[in-house]
């Protein structure tokens, strides 16, 4: 301990009467230290400068007493009185300079810098907190409050203005000199709210957040009130604003989070929501302008300037939309987003069946035709819409007068500039925002009701707009609101011009073909707008369905000026909630769900899914549709066999060869002989009769943690399944061998036996299957372990294992159903690595791409062993559709070069995970080949990282990545997407994966009592 250190720990055993370890936190100006005392508890000593003046620090104390008298609940720390009552003692530091001291309640979390993830719901909990602290601090009152020339007082922050030519980059002073502007435009605005009370300085060091991984975050504290004073609440708000948004990857939606937790604990007015946005920027200004003055007092001081870095990336980001803010504000706080919006509404409702025709006659009875995600599969690749299918989308629902629906989410928004974000599983746009009607090219349109033309142009772009027309309306109180007519005929724009009167009822533009109207089937788009506001460069037409709070409030349903009802042509999603509450009611509850919220997923391509409302998802964890989702080829094969019949092997079909042939010659010369089935569970279950006919044995030989299928014998060779609590245990006919991993087994990497020693673990199996009298009916291995975890066993080991089974007896199965058909990459099965010939192979699910195929190959010998006068059939196994989607999967996999492919993207993706690996000390190791890979997580100590696997899991969800775990402890991360992946989302995943595991620190777990050596806190004793 140091002298300083020393000489506080004596004072606050002489003046509170406790003995305490004490550890120096940081401190601008004054002594802060954290108290561990011997009581148990923890407490911050704070030691005020030696001019510290008292009303401030008295301030602070009684504004803390306030707050616990008026909400209690809020998160402050406690102030604790020193053994004589004084709650402020002064007394003198070891040089003789008297200063103020005093102990407060240490809060537990981390500051709110430091926590990850900063997600919308941690933010609207802020805002509630803060909302409340203004709340309780309405009614305090005490003359510190009133701070003359305080630089942190926002209603003073003008004080910059004269301070900008320390700014020296032009560019930035022009962009502070402009938000001096917007402030001193406020300014009287402002002045006029009336004062109280406020933290004023909620930046992310003063708040505390508690929870680890999966844990639910909770606001913990928000200490530090030395920047107290009187202002409008709502620069408390802003302020905490400020900081919210720096760095933030959603910064609007942050802001819109915290302004409606702030909203939900102390209600706002409009006009007070609409000086948030200038009020923050203002206080970033006067954060950087300071900073710069401080920096040239301190030039030899680099964390001064580095300090502004977040503030200056956030000012200068071009993609907030500040125009769009307080309408934006305005809708999470459940307010009108515009003054005027409720009178807009009840005229359009009253006026409702008023309204002129705008294709000369009443809508009510014509169709609707759904273009959702749910309901149609336009355009085939979600990801690109070609002119050719562009021009005719919605052609099933005929060539007459169909609707299409407002709030639907669409795939049809397939390009780039509806993406938010660099990936193509980023944030899109699909929700669509109007009403269309689509007829024929050249219909007119008669305008519903009276306005002016506010905008008409061409845009021509690729599935723009075309012809465009916005009007603009004023309601009988000269409230204003716009509609837009999308995909018109460009002549429109020769006829009309800005400000140009158009008269209810009056025909004023008629539909574009395709060659005129941005290249789509013939429509008109109809929007309503509240304002314009931060949509004048681009109006668009479809939102993020994760922002629809805002988008319903700036563009509602238009229905009433079509005369028609809400009801009709508002699109109603399937909800997941109620699917989830039907299938909990319809299914076992031993059907699991992947994650903790669970995706609803309803369309796929290649390997990206879409949930239900068009959120497209990076699929890095299915490896059954194997080429991909919903490959054209494999569609239209199925399609054409349907037509056509579809059998079983009683009777002859081309396919059944065919199919066999395209197997056989991927198999070694001695693997003749086909069996299909309808699953790799059946096919495991057809291995294990034809190696018991072949040997006249019953003893299976496995290794543990192995996965082999779902029926009675299959469950029975799955260690995975039988050993789970509740399993049906170990059968006597089954001997389970160590798992092969050079990782965490027997024989580590070092250990150039290792696979020798492995396989010498076969010998005892064998033994006491003999022992047992079962014999040795064989050996069955995944050849790479999946739900073991991915493991890549060393080379020579299945060499050395079939040699012992078959000097057993036995016959020697590979299932390759994880592993087979080319997502190795540099081999198609994974046997080939090891330089093992199996005498049984199982493919299962990937061979059929989803389609429920299984096939089983083996030897001549063995075959004829098994025919035995009792006929084998699998009534769905070789049907004729199997076995030409079966076919067909192979051939995409070769006329593609998938396998390459997965050769190519797993070398990717395995540098990145082994750079990952060196930066984590959370990444254990990095294993696999191709795109059969696993990240084992782990603990500090080594142990299986089962709590972070499971976090990172759900997180990588959250960032539209979905993978899997494996491993006995559920500690392994499973990667094997469908092998079409692409070198843009392998970065993806790489990008993804790296932020999360930022996210997961110094995380320990709780420790585990054994009841034999207690830990503090543990509950036993």
């Amino acid at each position: 301990m140091d002298d300083l250190s020393a000489f506080w720990t004596a004072a606050l055993r002489r003046l509170w009467g406790l003995d305490a370890r004490l550890t120096r936190l940081d401190g601008e100006y004054d002594l802060n230290f954290l108290v561990h005392a011997t009581n148990g508890q923890d407490y911050v000593l704070k030691v005020m400068r030696a001019s510290c003046d008292a009303d401030l620090v008295d301030l602070q104390i009684k504004a803390l007493a306030h707050i616990a008298s008026e909400a209690p609940g809020l998160p402050f720390p406690k102030v604790f009185p020193d053994l004589t009552g004084a709650m402020l003692p002064e007394i003198a530091d070891s040089e003789g300079q008297r200063r103020l001291v005093w102990l407060l309640e240490c809060l537990p979390g981390r500051c709110y810098a430091k926590a990850a993830p900063k997600s919308e719901e941690l933010i609207l909990k802020l805002g509630r907190v803060l909302g409340a602290t203004d709340r309780a601090l309405e009614g305090f009152e005490h003359e510190g409050l009133h701070r003359t020339g305080f630089k942190w007082d926002l209603m003073q922050a003008g004080w910059i203005a004269d301070k900008l030519n320390a700014i020296s980059d032009p560019a930035r002073r022009a962009l502070l000199t402009e938000i001096c502007e917007g402030f001193a435009a406020i300014a009287d605005v402002l002045a006029d709210l009336p004062k109280q009370a406020i933290h004023n300085d909620a930046n992310d060091y003063n708040i505390l957040v508690e929870g680890e991984l999966s844990e639910r975050r909770r606001i913990s504290g928000l200490i530090d009130l030395g920047d107290m004073c009187a202002a409008p609440r709502i620069c408390d708000l802003a302020i905490a604003g400020a900081y919210v948004v720096l760095d933030h990857p959603k910064p609007e939606r942050a802001l819109a989070a915290l302004v409606k937790g702030y909203h939900a604990a102390n209600r706002l007015r409009a006009d007070e929501v609409d000086l948030i946005w200038p009020l923050l920027k203002m206080r970033l200004a006067v954060s950087v302008v300071n900073s710069t003055l401080m920096a040239a007092e301190n030039p030899d001081d680099p964390y001064v300037t580095i300090s502004q870095a977040p503030a200056w990336r956030f000012l200068e980001n071009t993609s907030v939309n500040g125009g769009l803010m307080s309408a934006r504000l305005r809708a999470a706080c459940g307010l009108p987003v515009v003054d005027g919006a409720e009178r807009i509404h009840t005229y359009l409702q009253e006026h409702r069946g008023h309204f002129a025709d705008m294709f000369g006659q009443d809508l009510g009875d014509v169709p609707m035709g759904s273009l959702s995600v749910e309901n149609c599969v336009w355009p085939q690749d979600p990801f690109h819409m070609p002119l050719a299918e562009a021009a005719r989308v919605g052609e099933e629902y005929g060539q007459d007068l169909w609707l299409g629906y407002y709030n639907e989410p669409r795939l049809i928004y397939a390009e780039p500039g509806f993406r938010k974000g660099p990936w193509k599983a980023s944030d899109r746009r699909t929700v669509h925002l109007a009403v269309d009607v689509f007829a024929p090219a050249g219909t007119v349109l008669h305008a519903p009701m009276s306005g002016r033309v506010e905008v008409v142009e061409n845009r021509d772009q690729h599935l723009d707009y075309g012809g465009v027309i916005i009007l603009h309306h004023e309601t009988p109180e000269g409230d204003p609101f716009y509609t837009l007519y999308g995909h018109l005929d460009p002549e429109c724009c020769d006829r009309l011009k800005p400000g140009d009167p158009v008269a209810q009822g009056a025909a004023f533009a008629r539909l574009g073909d395709a060659g005129q109207n941005g290249g789509w089937a013939p429509h008109v788009h109809f929007q309503l707008a509240l304002t314009t506001d931060g949509m004048e460069a681009d109006w668009p037409g479809v939102g993020d369905p994760d922002e629809l709070e805002l988008w319903h409030a700036v563009c509602p349903n238009p229905a009433a000026l079509l005369n028609l009802p809400d009801d009709k042509v508002f699109y109603h999603p399937t909800d997941k909630a109620d699917i989830l509450h039907k299938r909990r009611a319809h299914f076992g509850g031993n059907l699991s769900l992947t994650y903790d919220d669970p995706v609803m997923l309803v369309r796929g391509w290649k390997h990206h899914l879409f949930d239900e409302w068009g959120r497209p998802y990076l699929d890095a964890y299915n490896n059954v549709p194997h080429v991909g989702h919903a490959h054209p080829r494999i569609q239209a094969v199925a399609a054409d066999q349907l037509k056509r019949m579809n059998s079983n092997t009683r009777y002859l079909h081309p396919a059944q060869v065919e199919f066999a042939d395209k197997i056989l010659s991927k198999m070694p010369d001695q693997l003749q002989v086909c069996f299909f089935v309808n699953s790799g569970t059946e096919a495991n279950e057809l291995a294990l009769r034809l190696a018991r006919a072949h040997t006249g044995a019953k003893g299976i030989v496995t290794p543990d943690h192995g996965y082999h299928g779902n029926t009675n014998a299959a469950v029975a060779i799955s260690a995975y399944k039988f050993n789970k609590p509740g399993g049906i245990g170990k059968a006597d006919w089954v001997e389970l061998v160590e798992v092969a991993d050079d990782y965490r087994g027997s024989f580590r990497r070092d250990d150039a036996d290792r696979a020798q020693k492995f396989a010498d673990l076969v010998d005892p199996a064998i033994a006491a299957l003999r022992d047992r009298g079962q014999g040795v009916a064989g050996f069955i291995a995944e050849t790479f372990p999946s739900v073991g975890g991915q493991i890549i066993p060393p080379k020579g080991y299945l060499p050395a294992v079939y040699e012992k089974i078959r000097a057993a007896g036995g016959v020697c199965i590979a299932d390759e159903v994880q592993t087979g058909l080319g997502r190795l990459g540099e081999y198609y099965f994974g046997f080939e690595h090891q330089g093992a010939v199996p005498d049984i192979v199982v493919m299962g699910k990937p061979i059929g791409n989803g389609h429920p195929l299984g096939v089983l190959v083996t030897t001549r010998e063995i075959a004829d062993s098994f025919n035995n006068g009792i006929e084998f059939f699998s009534t769905f196994g070789g049907s004729t559709l199997s076995c030409r989607i079966g076919k067909e999967v192979l051939d995409i996999v070769d006329d593609e070069g998938l396998q390459d492919n997965a050769r190519r993207m797993g070398e990717r993706l395995m540098a990145g995970l082994r750079q990952i690996e060196a930066d984590f000390g959370c990444v254990g190791d990095v294993r696999g080949m191709g795109l059969f890979l696993g990240v084992e997580l782990i603990n500090p100590d080594g142990s299986e990282g089962t709590e972070i696997c499971s976090y990172v899991k759900n997180r990588m969800r959250d960032h539209r990545i979905l993978i899997g775990s494996e491993g006995p402890k559920d500690n392994i991360l499973k990667i094997r997407p469908p092998l079409t992946i692409e070198a843009e989302d392998v970065d993806m995943i790489l990008w993804a994966l790296r932020d999360v595991l930022s996210e997961v620190g110094d995380f320990t777990p709780a420790p585990v009592c054994d009841h034999d050596h207690h830990h503090a806190g543990c509950g036993c004793c």
